[in-house]
């Protein structure tokens, strides 16, 4: 089948999910997008050629391929399984495929609800930020059957550079998870090492510009190491949002006896960021809990 012959419906407007379903809309898939807010579904279509639906079941009705990209596990109830949700209104067949970060125990209980109605199910987080979505070179992490991918393999395409099958179900989220905790920590030791690096007066772009072809390299330094000195921290991904992400990593770790002080350290320092009123920067706003200590 050609892209222009399959209607996707894409659930979820937000910072990821308006340009990933642009450039389905783009690669001349048929769109049907809804968002909880109006205002935003009518912004996506004043930009990118598509329809309108105003729930999701609506939009679930016309589709071969549902995709939804929306804010934590009880936004997924609602428009999965709630009286205007997906689940009820598909068809036999469909495709339905989850790019939100949430619970694996989510996952699975949609891939269950799916099963029922007999659709297919995926879970299949991403990584790359608001760059990686509005560039179309996400990394999908995805959980559910290679039979069920390969369907979808094209629609990907068309925003992420790299989808890998990582288990069944749930498989996907656990390894956001896993993505998440790396750039926790990797936040902390950019942040006390730039810190030191000010303090004696080291030009930070050459620092940078050694640094990430060596041992120490990392997209984190490559892309914020420098707006982190300037102090520029608007980038998308708000520390409200990595809260959400790292309490689901906290409760998986609980479930399973795993202890993740480093994150807990950070996890403790954004809620301190978030008092101060920056419950809205970039992650990488986390060298600013240096600030008190100086003053």
């Amino acid at each position: 089948m050609t892209s222009s012959s399959i209607t996707v419906a894409f659930i979820g407007l937000g910072t990821m999910g308006f340009p990933m379903a642009g450039h389905l809309s783009q690669q001349g898939y048929q769109v049907v997008v809804y968002n909880r807010t109006d205002a935003t579904a009518k912004k996506w279509l004043a930009k990118y050629q598509g329809k309108q639906a105003f729930t999701p079941s609506e939009a679930a009705s016309q589709a071969n391929v549902i995709l939804s990209c929306v804010g934590n596990d009880q936004d997924l109830q609602q428009v999965y399984l709630g009286e205007q949700g997906i689940i009820g209104a598909a068809k036999p067949g469909s495709i339905l495929v989850d790019h939100t970060t949430a619970s694996a125990e989510i996952a699975s209980e949609l891939d269950s609800a799916a099963k029922a109605h007999q659709l297919e199910f995926l879970d299949a987080p991403v990584s790359g930020g608001e760059a990686g979505a509005v560039n179309g070179c996400l990394t999908v992490m995805v959980g559910g059957e290679q039979s069920t991918l390969s369907k979808v393999a094209a629609v990907f395409d068309c925003y992420a550079k790299a989808v890998n099958l990582i288990g069944p179900v749930g498989y996907g989220q656990r390894c956001k998870m896993v993505n998440q905790l790396c750039i926790t920590g990797i936040l902390q030791g950019l942040s006390e090492a730039l810190k030191l690096a000010e303090a004696t007066k080291l030009d930070i772009n050459k620092v940078v510009e050694v640094l990430q072809h060596g041992a120490a390299g990392s997209w984190q330094l490559s892309n914020r190491a420098s707006s982190m000195t300037a102090n520029e921290f608007d980038f998308g991904f708000a520390i409200d949002w990595m809260r959400k992400d790292l309490a689901i990593c906290f409760d998986e770790a609980d479930k399973l006896g795993v202890a993740l002080p480093l994150a807990k350290q950070v996890d403790n320092e954004y809620a301190k960021l978030q008092q101060r009123g920056y419950s809205r920067a970039d992650t990488s706003v986390l060298i600013k809990q240096f600030d008190d200590e100086q003053r």
